[in-house]
């Protein structure tokens, strides 16, 4: 009889994955952890399920904008697929963004939030985009205290009802650029006594939201970010037709292609001040905590589906009279990459962790120092890492892992826009810089380094010290480097990676000490070692001819 290869299957991806359920078990009381662990494996039964199963139904679908109506009248809609109509609705219903307001578990109702949100995302095709910025507006309403905005929105960003709920866009990147927002040419007119906004916007996420916070410029303000205010709007007419814009086209992405993004000119968008007619840049910070670290969600949880998926096909694909999975190459290849992952997980749900105390008010001043750092830390690390992990999966399923009926290409595309998305690794870099520059935040890290690794036992005790020398490396050279602003810039990704690795590193052993202690399991701690292995120190000292080589420009001998 003809071969044919079994495809890889998955259940439900919450009882299927031991590195969630173990930091549950670790981090959450247990009473917590009994309460909403029904949640988590409801969650993990759709995503491995119904939503698996659409994903696969919807492969060849994407958005598509309709322009007009059959009488010629402009209404801009976008038609999204059956799964992104599903993902909606249960985003709604199961909390994924209310579970953080609702603060039924203090600061750890974050951890259950991002929970749900890991679980989610995988078999969403981006979901988590519009899902991230809507968390994002109704923590950015929050911190500025807009009461009349916050009574209008929040109710409807945070709510459980479909018919109710609303979703947030975030649209700041205009023509002239994305993270130096500063030059941006959208305009602010008050006319009338109301704001009204003109210009474009040439990348917007997702523009089905429900409404937006946005940047533009109060007529007369001076240049740069500080002339710039945050504004809020609401999208569309009762009609459903646009308020005050029009939607020019969807953007041709390389992925994420479910999730319509839009250029947009704004002829005259009704818009309300959240906070004041300038430092706007400043004022949507809150917005870019909240989806920098759904961002880190979404790359351990893009990780983790990847690994799933190549695990089964390894038990079911045969190579020279054994299955894959017992090959030693493939066997050593995967530990390296398992290690990755776990590593990340760690980290990004450390970021969650403040983020939580934060909102509970937890957090002392060296802890708040501790997350300006984290953050950004987290989101860059992760994202390189996703971009590590993807394509060796992909190479797991060699030729089937080249055809997109597979399913296969789209994790690695869709994986591509996280280093990217919300800060590039060297615009992340740079931010982990300048809160280092405001005091306390390296000193807060280092000491948490150091104190993760304390407990640290046995073949443990090698990673904890890894971590702690590596992360000292890293302070020593930039207070070395502080006094050449431009060698500090250029060595500023290498001394983020090796902070970021550093703190996952000591995370992992942690954790690792604690599985061997309680759970009799040292999966976590050879994670630890393993990661340990592939090292932290990512510091290397710019060259003198890196300017002439990288503009490929004549440079003497």
């Amino acid at each position: 009889m003809p071969f044919f290869q079994d495809p890889p299957r998955i259940g439900n991806q919450y009882q299927e994955d031991r590195v969630l359920r173990s930091y549950l078990a670790r981090a959450l009381p247990s009473d917590m952890l009994q309460a909403i662990e029904p949640e988590l494996a409801d969650m993990g039964g759709l995503a491995g399920g119904e939503l698996f199963a659409m994903q696969e139904e919807d492969r060849l679908l994407e958005p598509r904008l309709v322009t007009h109506d059959p009488w010629g009248r402009r209404i801009d809609r976008i038609d999204v697929t059956p799964l992104w109509k599903r993902a909606r609705v249960l985003a709604s219903e199961r909390g994924v963004v209310a579970t953080a307001y609702e603060r039924r578990h203090g600061a750890l109702s974050r951890v259950h939030q991002m929970a749900l949100a890991y679980l989610f995302e995988p078999s969403t095709d981006t979901y988590a985009c519009p899902l991230a910025m809507t968390d994002g507006a109704a923590k950015t309403l929050l911190v500025h205290e807009a009461h009349a905005l916050v009574e209008r929105a929040l109710p409807r960003l945070t709510s459980r009802d479909p018919d109710k709920a609303w979703t947030s866009g975030q649209w700041m990147t205009e023509r002239t650029g994305g993270s130096d927002v500063g030059t941006s040419e959208a305009i602010a007119k008050n006319e009338g006594g109301a704001w009204r906004l003109y210009g474009t916007k040439w990348f917007t996420s997702a523009i089905t939201a429900d409404m937006a916070l946005t940047l533009g410029r109060p007529e007369g303000n001076g240049a740069g970010g500080r002339g710039l205010a945050l504004f809020y709007l609401e999208l569309r007419r009762p009609d459903g037709t646009p308020d005050g814009f029009t939607v020019d086209r969807l953007k041709e992405k390389l992925g994420t292609r479910k999730l319509p993004t839009a250029e947009v000119t704004l002829a005259g968008a009704p818009a309300v001040p959240v906070i004041g007619l300038s430092g706007g840049v400043k004022a949507i910070t809150p917005m870019l905590t909240i989806t920098r670290t759904w961002n880190s969600i979404a790359a351990v949880s893009a990780m983790r589906r990847s690994l799933a998926l190549a695990r089964d096909y390894a038990r079911r694909r045969s190579a020279f009279g054994a299955s894959l999975s017992q090959k030693p190459l493939h066997v050593e290849t995967f530990a390296g990459l398992a290690a990755e992952f776990e590593a990340a997980f760690h980290l990004a749900l450390r970021a969650v962790e403040l983020l939580g105390q934060e909102e509970a008010r937890e957090l002392s001043e060296e802890g708040a120092r501790l997350m300006r750092l984290v953050t950004p830390l987290a989101k860059l690390c992760t994202g390189r890492q996703v971009m590590e992990v993807v394509p060796e999966v992909v190479e797991v399923f060699a030729g089937a892992g080249y055809c997109e009926d597979t399913g296969v290409p789209r994790l690695l595309r869709d994986s591509q826009v996280l280093p990217i998305w919300e800060g590039t690794t060297n615009v992340l870099s740079l931010d982990a810089l300048r809160a280092i520059g405001k005091g306390g935040a390296l000193e807060a890290l280092l000491s948490e380094i150091e104190r993760l690794g304390k407990d640290a036992r046995g073949s443990l005790v090698a990673p904890a010290r890894q971590a702690i020398a590596a992360s000292g490396r890293a302070a020593e050279w930039l207070r070395e480097a502080s006094r050449n602003p431009r060698r500090a810039e250029a060595g500023a990704r290498g001394v983020a990676l090796t902070l970021a690795r550093s703190l996952a590193l000591a995370l992992l052993v942690r954790h690792g000490q604690w599985s061997i202690d309680h759970e009799h399991d040292d999966r976590a701690a050879a994670a630890a070692r393993r990661f340990a292995r592939h090292g932290c120190d990512r510091i290397a000292e710019p060259d003198v001819a890196s300017e002439a080589l990288a503009n490929d420009e004549p440079s003497p001998a």
